[in-house]
């Protein structure tokens, strides 16, 4: 990590034409992410020092919440462990309520790297889409993201499956790694999805009629820790989420809020 944080400082990117004029927060959900929050934190501010990072500690039992603290970063304590979506809901509610007009997704496992930021971010500054995610697949080959044979399974299921729900090529919708301007924070921030919640969040999107876009991003192996999505909870993930998208395509309105 510690090579990583060196590398980004040295080759940070030009920030994003029109980015300074606007107020943004990195959102950063983690779960026992000792090894590594610290330096998303860090990671994160070298790219984009006027970048506001809010770590969501869900209910973390080691010391993620310590280590973002002195990294710099606002920590939002959970009571207990929400899971991904109730994490994210959280960190976008704080964007509604404290007025950002943009907010990214950065994962506290060190998997999404900082200086790619600026592909996420340029299509909402330029008022192209209302959400941009960071895809793993299309780009370079060289430095795809590989992730276990279970997992790709259910991304390709997925993807296959939101396309032709939202009439729009899309090839990861389990990607993390996204970027949303005030439409965006302003939905989420009302409701968002528990378990793979991007992959619903993305047919919310659609049906709030938000523009959609997706670029081509690089991302690394985990920094520390494990992830928690085994081969066995892969099915069952993916199962839960169809069924998940099923129901869904029965609600009128983007949220539960809406339709009251």
């Amino acid at each position: 990590m510690a090579e990583q944080l060196t590398e980004a400082r040295t080759v940070a990117p030009e920030l994003v034409p029109g980015l300074d004029g606007l107020r943004r927060l990195a959102i950063v959900p983690a779960y026992n992410e000792e090894e590594s929050v610290a330096g998303v934190v860090e990671q994160v501010h070298a790219v984009d020092p006027g970048m506001d990072v809010v770590v969501v500690d869900d209910g973390s039992v080691d010391r993620t919440a310590e280590q973002a603290e002195a990294a710099g970063a606002r920590v939002l304590r959970l009571p207990f462990n929400l899971g991904i979506g109730g994490a994210m809901q959280t960190g976008f509610r704080y964007a509604y309520e404290h007025g950002y007009d943009l907010a990214v997704q950065v994962d506290g496992d060190g998997q999404h790297d900082p200086r790619e930021l600026p592909k996420i971010l340029a299509p909402v500054v330029a008022g192209e889409a209302d959400l941009v995610v960071g895809s793993r697949f299309g780009g370079d080959g060289a430095t795809a993201f590989r992730s276990t044979a279970p997992r790709r399974v259910g991304i390709r299921v997925f993807a296959w499956t939101v396309s032709r729900i939202i009439h729009q090529r899309v090839t990861d919708t389990t990607s993390g790694f996204r970027a949303v301007g005030r439409d965006g924070i302003r939905l989420f921030a009302a409701d968002y999805p528990h378990d793979y919640p991007e992959v619903e969040a993305t047919v919310m999107v659609a049906k709030a009629k938000l523009r959609l876009r997706e670029v081509p991003v690089a991302m690394r192996e985990r920094a520390g820790g494990r992830s928690s999505i085994t081969a066995l909870r892969s099915v069952y993930y993916m199962a839960k989420v169809l069924l998940a998208l099923f129901v869904g395509l029965f609600r009128r309105a983007a949220t539960p809020l809406e339709d009251r």
